[in-house]
């Protein structure tokens, strides 16, 4: 019997920063990303689909296998990536706040 490789048709790994990531084959279109449309979002592939029309329907579904298969891996990233955007926004709403302060301090400083 053989088996017929279909996710490696549609699913490619590459490098990247934070290390390999899946991705639609051919394109920048990571599996992660439809996963999160998908299955956190309630996206339907039709709507997935209609928003990329330069995917096929093959792309999406094995986009949706490879998650199954790397389930755990796959839902670490996403918490990670949740995690760093919430640290981010910490970061940046501790920023605003340092200069909304540096700009009333400057208003009051007399001339």
């Amino acid at each position: 019997m053989t088996i017929a490789p279909v996710i490696k048709e549609h699913i490619a790994i590459v490098q990247g920063a934070g290390g390999p990531k899946a991705v639609i084959a051919g394109h920048r279109i990571r599996v992660i990303d439809i996963v999160v449309w998908h299955e956190k979002m309630g996206q339907s592939v039709d709507e997935i689909l209609a928003d990329f029309p330069q995917l096929t329907p093959g792309d999406v579904y094995a986009a949706l296998a490879y998650y199954w298969d790397h389930r755990d891996e796959i839902e670490q990233r996403i918490a990670d990536a949740e995690r760093a955007y919430d640290e981010g926004r910490q970061q940046q709403s501790l920023l605003q706040d340092r200069i909304a302060a540096r700009k009333a301090r400057a208003s009051q400083v007399p001339v």
